[in-house]
């Protein structure tokens, strides 16, 4: 297993890599009218995970989302001690990318912040808990189970990436992941209903992980 340092590296940089390419989609959208098809940002924020799973899945486990090491940590498949490091690292990947978004592109408005739009708070904080359950027990059954094929990780994981935020982008946003919903709104100063962003994924993702140990049939000590 690769050290710690060398772990939390590769958080760093797969989480930059996705908040970039994901909401520098956004952001592309936003300043560039025309030039890239809305309806292509679930795609990319799909292929930049996917690509990410098998570039540094062997290395880190690839998490890139705070909810998911929270959830691997309560189902035993994740050291404690490792989980503040790995959340410290994922925000600074989130942070850098959009630092670096705001040096690459001309100025704008929007930095990708996850809003409800269609729904009440307390709506988008339903949706958020259950499109992070189906990640997160998606990503426990192909990530730790050994009856899963292992080498479709990453096309079954970035793949209901996607497909969530087809569905749930428009009502959400579809964060799922805190950090990748934390950088934008310190940016863009919205952070009046960041605590959806960040409350509702770790339940999510938490209640997912204890189900899917029961599903499997094996109990959680």
């Amino acid at each position: 297993m690769a050290t710690i340092s060398k772990r939390a590296f590769s958080e760093f940089l797969g989480t930059c890599a996705l908040v970039f390419f994901g909401c520098g989609s956004i952001m592309v959208v936003e300043r560039f009218p025309h030039t890239l098809n809305p309806a292509g940002i679930p795609v990319v924020f799909g292929l930049v995970i996917l690509a990410m799973i098998y570039g540094l899945g062997h290395i880190s486990g690839a998490h890139m989302n705070p909810a998911v090491t929270l959830g691997f940590a309560i189902s035993r498949h994740f050291p404690f001690r490792d989980v503040l490091t790995y959340w410290v690292m994922q925000c600074a990947g989130a942070f850098a990318a959009i630092f670096l978004l705001q040096l690459l592109l001309p100025a704008g408005t929007g930095y990708g912040a996850t809003l409800p739009s269609l729904v009440t708070n307390m709506q988008a904080f339903g949706w958020e808990v259950f499109i992070t359950y189906i990640l997160m027990f998606v990503v426990m059954a192909v990530a730790t189970d050994t009856r899963a094929i292992g080498t479709m990780a990453g096309a079954a994981i970035g793949g209901t990436v996607s497909l969530e935020a087809f569905v749930a982008g428009p009502v959400t946003g579809c964060g799922m992941n805190p950090a990748r919903s934390l950088a934008p709104a310190i940016f863009e100063g919205r952070v009046d209903v960041l605590w959806i962003y960040i409350l509702a994924p770790m339940l999510g993702a938490a209640l997912a992980s204890l189900s899917y140990q029961w599903v499997r049939g094996k109990e959680v000590k």
